[in-house]
């Protein structure tokens, strides 16, 4: 608390004297004109940013105003050491500028690497304030201070010393190494996935695994680099793993079932599915596989909804791939004709509907089958093979539906419906016996 005052009491007599007044117009004049650089690199700035030209070019424009400072700060600071006249002022505020550049460039980075849509981007500028004030605090000898008063707070008494400062401590340098190994980690993600010779389902499972082994060595070194005492936290830690135990469990479950999908390629990148107990090919919850993530799979529908299924409900539940070792599906398509008709004209007619789409294979053919003789008209269906069924199913049975109907029509060929007579007698009137039903008939 001393040297800091001190320091500080020095600090303010050498801007009180005559050398200070000189060194701080310098620096008003330095931070004039990179005010003015700055503002001149506004329009460059949008524009580059409009373009997305590049980082380099964005990163140039942002560093600008801060070298032009520090130019004309180093400039002032060699023209003082040739009249012989004081610099220490000049030398701290070229110290904060260098401190300021250098972090709003790494701020930069960072949010180049994490994109435009993360956290750093909306924070870039607040986020920058807050590490340059912290490193002008550790310039000015501030940190020494505010060091020893944490250090004197206890967080478990005992024989172990865990202070709030090594708490602290331990968590910034724990989050640096987190955020270093991060992005280490969207490195390997970005060189991995743009490998073309290797399986989707192989890529992710490189990138997923890599991922997990890089946090989790960022996190130790972090731990071990803040000299946190891991005995002292032992009570502590029991007490939380066996809290986070039971809340947990869903979670690491869905973490493995990932693995496991990626392990046996049940589930790939690309793949449809539908999720429903029966087999066939219904519609009924379709959609393709956009994304494998760690706790859930990412499932476009036909209208463009995203849904995140966890992976542990395609492990336990029952998934229909359309695509597991071939894209290509059947479609089914029941029509039922009358008696009156020509069922094998009918049949010809139901080939012809369904070879006309384009999206329908010739080689296997479609063909028709005679199903069954039902109560009010013959059964007919239609099958034929389809290769792309992420483009929609439902839309070919109506496109073939619309064909067939189209068809019937000119060729005369009825669509039954069921049908039921009812007959109301008088009361106490007797059922003539050639219209009694074949049970209830005592001839018979």
């Amino acid at each position: 608390m001393n040297n800091y005052g001190d320091s500080a009491e020095a600090l303010l007599r050498e801007l009180l004297s005559r050398d200070g007044i000189n060194e701080l117009t310098a620096i008003l004049v330095a931070v004039v004109v990179s005010l003015i650089v700055n503002r001149l690199m506004r329009a460059p700035l949008k524009r580059v940013r409009a373009a997305r030209s590049g980082s380099l070019a964005e990163g140039a424009i942002i560093i600008a105003p801060f070298l032009v400072a520090m130019g004309l700060i180093a400039f002032a600071i060699g023209v003082t050491r040739m009249v012989g006249a004081a610099d220490g002022i000049l030398l701290l505020a070229f110290r904060l500028v260098v401190a300021l550049g250098a972090v709003r460039f790494a701020v930069f980075l960072l949010r180049m690497l994490l994109g435009a849509t993360s956290w750093v981007a909306r924070w870039e500028g607040r986020l920058t304030l807050l590490v340059w004030i912290a490193l002008g605090l550790q310039l000015f000898g501030g940190f020494d201070w505010l060091e020893q008063t944490l250090d004197g707070i206890d967080l478990i008494p005992g024989k172990s010393v865990f202070s709030l400062w090594a708490l602290l401590r331990g968590i910034v340098v724990v989050g640096g190494f987190v955020i270093a190994t991060t992005l280490a980690a969207k490195a390997v993600e970005s060189r991995v996935m743009a490998i073309e010779g290797i399986a989707p389902s192989t890529r992710v499972g490189i990138v997923k695994g890599s991922y997990s082994l890089l946090i989790t060595i960022g996190i130790l070194l972090g731990v071990n680099s803040a000299g946190v005492d891991l005995t002292s936290l032992t009570v502590l830690t029991g007490a939380v793993v066996f809290a986070l135990g039971f809340g947990i469990r869903d979670i690491t479950s869905n973490f493995v079932s990932g693995f496991v999908l990626l392990m046996d390629k049940s589930i790939k990148p690309g793949d449809v599915i539908s999720f429903h107990q029966h087999t066939g090919t219904t519609s009924d919850n379709f959609g393709w596989v956009q994304e494998l993530r760690g706790r859930y799979v990412v499932v476009r529908d036909r209208d463009g909804v995203e849904s995140l299924v966890p992976n542990q409900s395609l492990i336990i539940n029952s998934v229909i791939n359309w695509s597991y070792s071939d894209q290509r599906v059947r479609l089914r398509l029941p029509v039922m004709i009358s008696y009156e008709d020509d069922p094998e004209l009918a049949l010809e007619l139901l080939i012809r509907a369904a070879s006309d789409h384009p999206r329908i294979l010739l080689d296997p053919a479609p063909v028709s089958r005679l199903m069954s003789f039902e109560n009010y008209g013959m059964k007919l269906e239609a099958r034929f093979w389809i290769r792309d069924p992420m483009n929609g199913v439902n839309n070919v049975r109506s496109d073939v539906n619309r064909k067939v109907w189209k068809l019937f029509k000119e060729h005369g060929i009825k669509i039954p419906v069921a049908q039921q007579e009812v007959r109301v007698l008088d009361p106490g009137a007797d059922m003539p016996r050639n219209t009694l039903p074949y049970d209830a008939d005592p001839r018979r």
